[in-house]
């Protein structure tokens, strides 16, 4: 498999850097899945198609990674708890 790049949009840098180191290594497991299997995620319809939602758990708590991906990259675009997460993604996108 040829090397996927990986982008990060600001809203996406902007929530992982105020994680806990162990958070973060959660959240790049999540990355990792994603890279492999992009269509793991659940697609968007309407205002936000061709993003995908990929979900999982940090102590309990379910986040949501936002992504778009191609052939050849994923780009990051969010990352959050469910609270408002569609709505702000929607202003973003």
């Amino acid at each position: 498999m040829a090397d996927i790049i990986v982008r990060q949009m600001p809203a996406f840098k902007r929530a992982y850097k105020k994680l806990h180191s162990f958070e973060q290594s959660k959240v790049a497991d999540a990355i990792r899945a994603i890279i492999r299997q992009p269509e793991l995620g659940e697609e968007k319809r309407g205002d936000l198609a061709n993003v995908f939602i990929y979900k999982f758990k940090i102590h309990q708590q379910e986040m949501l990674l936002a992504y778009e991906w191609n052939e050849k990259e994923r780009i990051l675009l969010m990352l959050g708890v469910h609270e408002n997460f569609h709505r702000d993604l929607k202003r973003r996108h």
